[in-house]
C-alpha cells in the first residue's frame, strides 16, 4: 500500500497496476488526466489574468450556458484522451458520446469543470471522472448504459487554494495534492476512511420550498438540534461546487444531499448519473462511506442515456442511513417541527 510520504501519482499507479495488471490502460488514461488537470490548474490559478474565464458562449448539452473555462477544460481532457488508451467519452460538455480510438479497451464519463458558478469569483471548480470497460458492439452508448459498479477507476480535481486529485482504482480512495514547483501530484492522504456519523450536512437550502417531505423533515430535525431527534447541533456547508464538498466529506465525514425536487425537470435532481453520481460514489464506498438516491444505492444505477440525471446522498454511513428512514417512514420524528410548514416561523 502507498505511504502518505509524498511518494507521487505515478508511484501509487505503478504500486496498482503491480497489484492487477488488468489496471494498465485504466492507470494510463488517469496519467493522461492528471497532466491535464495541472495545465487547467494553471489556468484556473491565473484567474482574470487568464480573461475572462466566466464568459458566456453556447449552451452545452444539458442547455447551460458554456462559460469559457468550461470549454478550455472540455479541450484540454479531450486532448488528453485522445493520447490514452480510450475508445469513447461522454462528456457534459458534448451533446453524444465523442468517439476517440476505435478497439481501444476504455471509455471516460467525465464533466470536464464542475462547479461552473464559481468562476468568475474565485471560488472553486473542479473536475469529475469515471473509467469503465467499452462494452461491444455498434451502439456507441452502451459502454455507459451499464452500473457504476462497472467503473474501473474514478476521481475527480479540486482547484482551490491548493490543487487535489482524488482517486481510486477500487482500492481504497487517496488524495494527491500538486507540487506546483515540480508539477508532481504527491500523496497527502492516504487510504481514507470517512467517520461513521459527523454534525454537518451539505445542501442547497434556498429550494426548501421544492424539496419533498422526506429532505424537508431530515433537514428540519437536524436545524432543532439538541431540541429534537437527532439529539445534537449540526452545521451546514454549501460550496456549489460537488468537488469540494465531497473532499471535505471525505476528510471530515457528513453527508451531502442534492435530492429531486418540485421543480420542473429537476424531479431526479439536477446532477448526472454517469459524470458526477457515479464517480463520486465509487470514490466514497472506496473510503468506507455510503451513496444513495435517498435510498437505493447508486452504484447499482443503470443509465438508460448519458445525461441522465439522478438524486444523490452521501457520505457518513450513519448519516446517509437516517436520510433513508425518513425516506421510508421509519423515523416517526420526522416532520413534527413548524420550521418549513406552511404556517411556520415566518408567517402569520
Amino acid at each position: 500500500m502507498t505511504k502518505p510520504n509524498g511518494s507521487s501519482l505515478d508511484d501509487h499507479l505503478d504500486a496498482e497496476v503491480a497489484r492487477d495488471a488488468s489496471l494498465a490502460d485504466t492507470a494510463a488514461t488517469i496519467r493522461a488526466l492528471a497532466a491535464a488537470a495541472i495545465d487547467v490548474s494553471e489556468t484556473v490559478g491565473r484567474g482574470a489574468l487568464a480573461g475572462d474565464l466566466a464568459a458566456q458562449g453556447e449552451h452545452n448539452s444539458d442547455g447551460d450556458v458554456q462559460k469559457a473555462l468550461d470549454v478550455i477544460a472540455h479541450k484540454r481532457f479531450m486532448q488528453a484522451l485522445e493520447e490514452a488508451p480510450v475508445a469513447q467519452v461522454a462528456s457534459e460538455e458534448a451533446e453524444d458520446v465523442v468517439s476517440l480510438k476505435p478497439g481501444a479497451p476504455l471509455a471516460v464519463a467525465i464533466d470536464p469543470l464542475d462547479g461552473s458558478s464559481n468562476i468568475g469569483v474565485g471560488m472553486v471548480v473542479g473536475t469529475i471522472f469515471g473509467i469503465r470497460p467499452v462494452t461491444p458492439g455498434t451502439d456507441v452508448n452502451a459502454s455507459f448504459l451499464t452500473p457504476g459498479t462497472t467503473q474501473t477507476a474514478a476521481g475527480f480535481v479540486v482547484y482551490g487554494p491548493a490543487t487535489t486529485f482524488v482517486v481510486t482504482l477500487g482500492n481504497g480512495t487517496r488524495i494527491f495534492t500538486l507540487d506546483r514547483a515540480e508539477k508532481v501530484f504527491r500523496l497527502t492522504h492516504d487510504a481514507l476512511q470517512i467517520v461513521p456519523s459527523a454534525n454537518e450536512y451539505a445542501i442547497n437550502a434556498s429550494n426548501v420550498r421544492h424539496w419533498d417531505g422526506p429532505v424537508k423533515s431530515f433537514i428540519e430535525d437536524c436545524l432543532r438540534g439538541t431540541e429534537g431527534p437527532r439529539d445534537r447541533d449540526f452545521n451546514m456547508r454549501w460550496t456549489a461546487a460537488l468537488v469540494a464538498d465531497a473532499q471535505r466529506v471525505l476528510i471530515r465525514g457528513g453527508v451531502f444531499l442534492y435530492p429531486g425536487d418540485n421543480r420542473k425537470g429537476y424531479a431526479q435532481g439536477r446532477l448526472r448519473l454517469l459524470y458526477e453520481t457515479a464517480p463520486i460514489a465509487f470514490l466514497i464506498e472506496q473510503a468506507g462511506g455510503a451513496a444513495t438516491d435517498g435510498q437505493a444505492r447508486i452504484m447499482e444505477r443503470v443509465a438508460t442515456k448519458i445525461h441522465e440525471r439522478s438524486p444523490l446522498v452521501f457520505g457518513s454511513t450513519e448519516e446517509v442511513e437516517c436520510v433513508a428512514k425518513y425516506y421510508d417512514g421509519r423515523q416517526p420524528s420526522a416532520g413534527r417541527s413548524p420550521l418549513f410548514g406552511q404556517r411556520g416561523l415566518m408567517r402569520s
